[in-house]
């Protein structure tokens, strides 16, 4: 069993955030859920996850906006980032790279695998 990961999570919508918390709760990690980019942001202030997951799409702040916020804390300046997004043609993919992301998980995700897609990805930091 890998230690317990905290991971703050920002999605918009609700039915999407109740599956991965699901999957991913059962699968030992700590979920910070929040339901926007900003939600994320006021809470990130207090906390120091393991990993940020976020929504590419989100009204408000979208998810690389949100993400160069988040970065733009020094605590978090080093946090890895997972987007999570229905559009994962390489042109994105490498976008979203290109702006210091660990990487892309497409949705919509399979809740089964999505634990070991993110320690798959999060090994990456481990290892480099």
């Amino acid at each position: 069993m890998s230690e317990m990961l905290t991971v703050l999570y920002a999605e918009d919508e609700a039915d999407i955030r109740a599956v991965a918390e699901l999957a991913l709760e059962d699968e030992g990690f700590e979920l910070i859920a929040c339901a926007s980019g900003q939600e994320a942001l006021d809470r990130a202030a207090t906390l120091a996850p393991d990993l940020i997951l976020l929504d590419v799409m989100m009204p408000g702040m979208d998810g690389p906006t949100t993400m160069r916020a988040l970065r733009a804390l020094p605590h978090l300046a080093d946090t890895p980032v997972i987007f999570m997004t229905a559009k994962v043609q390489p042109n994105e993919v490498a976008m979203y790279s290109s702006l210091g992301a660990l990487g892309v998980i497409s949705k919509p995700f399979d809740p089964m695998g999505l634990a070991e897609e993110i320690r798959t990805l999060m090994e990456r930091v481990n290892d480099g």
